[in-house]
């Protein structure tokens, strides 16, 4: 049999055209591709909305659906162009259209409404003071639609290093370049959305912003045997760093429940205080602020803890069947105390044990 020859510009020839209808038919998919995939598109509420079917020519016929069924909104169609009036949250969906008379579908468009961003609410706060401070932001009117936030951080002319907070979507921090510093900080936020953007700018000096976490692990305890006092103890937040070298000062605040008025002690550095006019028997209502020493504004307040002084057990009843685990002393009686008298055993109560038999005797003689 003799071997089948392809001399080597045949084959050169048909490599070309199989390499031109393989760029042709990736060209075509590709096309059909991106007609496929829903693109994005983004109007502000109350505007009246054009959506254009892929890039058809004017006098093209088609037709559209929103989520798969017909448009029922108020629109009219311009050739391969649908118009909404005055849209509202209630148009957002998946609109497709499809090429008249095959029903072939063309393009994908994915409706959003929403609106541009306002101006964001910015604070910052130092409660790691002297590390660093954290601003966060927020709008005061939702936009509907996705919105990101730019910060930057201006001191001594020059920008200084944001941290995004990996626990807060709105929050970043930032280190004190220095310690004591007397230029201001100046932080820009701005809203970003794909309808528009808006920018909010606050200045402050170090010392205005540092402001500690409330005390933590609150307790009050009531002091045996009196009834006026009640102990309380509590540590400093975790989130202060140098205690030793910025210290802290506390507010304590405390009331009984059946009184609305507060009444309250100031120490300079202690962790613990002694209420010593406490109502006898009524439980309190307990809490701790704290502040630098120096600079700063009061921490908010604790969580409230509740206790109430020392009462003093007494027994109500002898023929109780279930006792108590444990036993309670109770206080130790001076020697000079007066002790209890016993009942008396006179002349008076012998004479009564003698005289009654024979009363009765003689009583059952008489009847007899």
């Amino acid at each position: 049999m003799t071997p089948l020859c392809v001399c080597p510009q045949m084959a050169n020839r048909v490599t070309s055209l199989c390499c031109v209808v393989l760029a042709a038919v990736v060209v075509a998919y590709a096309q059909r591709r991106s007609q496929l995939v829903a693109r994005n598109q983004y109007e502000r509420m109350g505007s009246d909305v054009t959506m254009q079917c892929g890039s058809l020519d004017n006098d093209a016929s088609v037709s559209w659906k929103v989520n798969g069924t017909d448009v029922k909104a108020q629109h009219r169609l311009e050739g391969p162009r649908l118009m909404l009036t005055e849209v509202d949250l209630g148009h957002n969906g998946l609109y497709s259209c499809f090429q008249n008379p095959h029903g072939e579908r063309r393009d994908t468009i994915y409706l959003h409404i929403g609106i541009p961003p306002r101006e964001p609410t910015v604070t910052c706060r130092s409660n790691t003071y002297p590390k660093g401070f954290y601003c966060s932001w927020h709008q005061l009117h939702p936009t509907y639609i996705p919105t990101t936030f730019e910060v930057d951080v201006q001191h001594n002319q020059r920008s200084l290093e944001v941290q995004k907070d990996p626990d807060h979507k709105n929050r970043c921090r930032v280190r004190f370049p220095e310690v004591f510093s007397s230029f201001p900080y100046k932080v820009n936020v701005t809203a970003v959305n794909a309808l528009g953007k808006a920018s909010a700018t606050t200045s402050f000096e170090e010392s205005s912003i540092v402001k500690p976490d409330p005390p933590e692990r609150v307790t009050a305890t009531p002091i045996r045997f009196n009834a006026r006092r009640l102990e309380v103890s509590w540590h400093s937040p975790a989130t202060w760093p140098d205690i030793d070298n910025f210290p802290l000062k506390y507010f304590l605040r405390y009331r009984p429940l059946i009184k609305e008025q507060w009444q309250h002690v100031e120490l300079s550095d202690s962790t613990s205080h002694t209420i010593t006019d406490a109502y006898a028997g009524k439980e309190y209502i307990i809490q701790v602020a704290a502040k630098d020493t120096e600079i700063g504004t009061w921490s908010d307040w604790s969580v409230a803890v509740h206790a109430t002084p020392w009462i003093e057990e007494q027994i109500t009843s002898t023929t109780e069947v279930d006792f108590p685990t444990e036993t309670k002393t109770s206080p130790i009686p001076s020697s000079n105390a007066p002790q209890k008298a016993e009942p008396p055993v006179g002349r008076a109560a012998r004479l009564l044990t003698f005289v009654s038999p024979l009363l009765l005797g003689m009583l059952l003689l008489f009847m007899w």
